[in-house]
């Protein structure tokens, strides 16, 4: 079993696509165990981006990730990080694959809905940024999954 962190974006939340979305997650077999809503302060969102600081698109990205709240979320399945990547489709909404996450919900290439880990190493990084173990279920437990 692996895990990855998800977010779903402030446009997505503004636009009422919370529930959509994650039940676009469970359909395709995730299960939830850690899930949270928070205002990303100025300090988290280039703490967590810090990795973009020297691109074009960081101070945008910044002040976007602090524009309204974020939905963070653990996911877990066989091969969460790669499944989830393909869930969400390309980066770029226009780009990316009919039904996938970006596709139906993106506005564009920054305004993009979800975010999520990019590999298992980013993946442990990124959860341990947003939860500590206690807030993570376990793996017997059950957690929200599709009925």
């Amino acid at each position: 079993m692996e895990r990855t962190l998800g977010l779903i974006k402030p446009d997505a939340i503004a636009a009422g696509h919370t529930g959509k979305i994650l039940d676009h997650i469970l359909q395709a077999g995730f299960r939830i165990v850690g899930l949270k809503m928070l205002h990303l302060s100025r300090v988290q969102a280039e703490t967590f981006y810090a990795v973009h600081r020297e691109r074009p698109f960081f101070e945008s990205l910044v002040q976007f990730m602090t524009s309204g709240p974020v939905i963070a979320f653990v996911l877990e399945k066989p091969d969460a990080v790669a499944a989830y990547r393909d869930l969400m489709g390309a980066t770029d909404p226009s780009k990316a694959a009919p039904n996938t996450l970006r596709s139906l919900y993106g506005q564009n290439i920054e305004r993009n809905a979800v975010h999520g880990s990019d590999s298992l190493e980013n993946a442990r990084r990124e959860i341990s940024f947003f939860f500590s173990e206690a807030e993570l279920l376990a793996l017997e437990t059950p957690a929200f999954s599709a009925v």
